[in-house]
């Protein structure tokens, strides 16, 4: 599906975002004390954290499946996978797999603050189509991109924010659905089908790590690095209604965790829905900090969905807790 934005509406939706946005690109360009800043007022937020909605940016092309997002100074990255064939389950297992791999393109959307598509980069090769969870660096987007099926393979690549030049960093040998890069020590963290586990490798692609994710909170979908060793991530859990109620729940929330130790410092519900219903947190997400003052960035619809993708900001003031 695709929406025709107005120039009133484009125009309305870049002064605000530029309100709410502007100053600032995502966590990662920032400096450690700009990390710290972002540390501090995410463990300040609780369920009662009011958050109100500043901007909602319709994007007027396809944007198929959207999963990881990335908010710098002047642009916005957006991961998103593109169906073209479904994967299809099999009866029992076959060679390990739970499904057939199907077909897909993968992409990183690069726009500008308002909205407006000035690049498709498409990623990936063979079965692996499924572009996840990304980061930045300050200088290059880290997308992994996997087969659409747990239990299976990726690739790491990096695109160059200024250039879009892409580099296959890596291989890695289970579906990666995300990724950070610690800008201090190089190493790369990302996260398995589901985020039930945890991977750490050098920049090269060396594994140092493997371990369990301890919480069953929420599913990670998209996660940033935040200085020192630690990600903020957000994600989704799908529900069951009480007996007798047909469909399902989705539960969204906000984890920061520790990547030394794998343990969570703080996570919190975030329940804000979408025009289609979903929960704000489902999959692409950015999150920065001014002082005590948090913007969370999402884009939780699909483009053949309700009416299409549209980039959500949401604000928040916190204060300390006690």
């Amino acid at each position: 599906m695709r929406l025709r934005t107005t120039a009133a509406t484009t125009v309305l939706a870049l002064a605000v975002t530029t309100v709410a946005l502007a100053g600032s690109g995502s966590a990662s360009d920032a400096a450690h004390p700009r990390d710290e800043v972002l540390v501090t007022a995410f463990n300040n937020v609780s369920r009662s954290t009011t958050w109100t909605t500043t901007a909602t940016i319709p994007l007027s092309f396809d944007t198929f499946h959207p999963q990881g997002m990335v908010v710098t100074k002047d642009r916005i990255f957006l991961s998103s996978v593109e169906i073209l064939e479904p994967t299809v389950r099999f009866p029992t297992p076959v060679n390990g797999y739970d499904r057939t791999p199907g077909k897909g393109i993968g992409h990183l959307f690069v726009l500008d603050r308002a909205g407006k598509l000035l690049k498709d980069i498409r990623l990936g090769e063979g079965n692996k189509y499924h572009p996840g969870g990304i980061d930045f660096d300050g200088e290059k987007i880290w997308v992994p991109v996997a087969e659409y099926r747990p239990n299976s393979h990726a690739n790491v690549y990096t695109v160059d924010a200024s250039t879009y030049a892409v580099t296959k960093v890596f291989e890695a040998n289970d579906h990666i659905g995300g990724v950070v890069h610690d800008r201090v020590t190089g190493k790369v963290v990302g996260n398995s089908w589901g985020s039930r586990r945890f991977y750490t490798w050098t920049d090269k692609g060396v594994q140092l790590d493997k371990r369990l994710n301890p919480s069953h909170f929420i599913d990670y979908q998209d996660c940033q690095y935040v200085a020192t060793d630690r990600a903020l991530c957000s994600g989704v859990t799908g529900m069951p209604q009480a007996p007798g109620h047909t469909g399902s729940y989705e539960l969204g929330g906000l984890a920061l965790l520790d990547l030394r130790t794998g343990d969570i410092e703080h996570e919190v519900p975030f329940q804000h829905w979408s025009a289609a219903g979903h929960v704000a947190t489902r999959n692409p997400v950015d999150v920065q900090a001014n002082g005590s003052h948090l913007t969370v960035t999402v884009a939780p619809d699909d483009s053949g969905e309700g009416n299409g993708t549209a980039i959500l900001v949401y604000e928040a003031d916190v204060t300390p807790l006690s």
